[in-house]
């Protein structure tokens, strides 16, 4: 169970840090870098695309949202996704929501479909990064749209609940055992 944890936990590094912005774009977002596929300024992730549009945090419990740690020692959240429930693991450091194939296709997303963006080297090898916008993520009443994601295509075995959400809500803290979202 150690080594699968350690074994996940540089693969979300390693996501993270793929997933973190194109090569050459002012896009400032985690620090490194993958190859983008067109060389175009209108690109699926392109600065027009990123405004934010049309954010909203409702006050249901009272604008917060507590999340306790795992027993794996990360924190999860159930979000539901263009409506659909999809268990994450939050992770600050991604750039962006990660999807898995899996939850992906879950909610309604043809992956194959998707153009591809780049590439992100990981601990499985060289996968695909898929742009794509979500009409809306929410975690428990605090509903962000129109957010930005990818598709990796990869055996990843949770999504990642990344900064294109987390950084449009008011605050995320972690104090002890317990993250609370505002």
């Amino acid at each position: 169970m150690f080594r699968q944890v350690l074994t996940f936990a540089f693969f979300v590094t390693i996501i993270a840090v793929a997933v973190g912005g194109f090569a050459g774009r002012g896009d400032q977002m985690a620090g490194a870098t993958f190859a983008e596929t067109s060389n175009s300024d209108e690109g699926p992730w392109s600065r027009r695309s990123k405004a934010r549009t049309g954010s909203s945090i409702p006050e249901k419990n009272g604008g917060e949202v507590r999340i306790d740690r795992d027993s794996d020692s990360h924190f999860y959240a159930t979000t539901m996704i263009n409506g659909t429930p999809v268990r994450m693991l939050v992770d600050s450091g991604a750039s962006i929501i990660a999807l898995n194939r899996r939850d992906a296709e879950a909610i309604g997303i043809d992956v194959d479909s998707l153009p591809e963006a780049g590439s992100a080297n990981t601990a499985g090898g060289v996968v695909p990064i898929r742009p794509v916008e979500l009409s809306s993520v929410d975690v428990d009443g605090l509903t962000v749209v129109s957010v930005q994601a990818a598709v990796i295509d990869a055996d990843m075995p949770t999504s990642l609940l990344g900064q294109s959400y987390l950084s449009r809500l008011h605050s995320v803290e972690v104090e002890g055992d317990v993250m609370t979202l505002r």
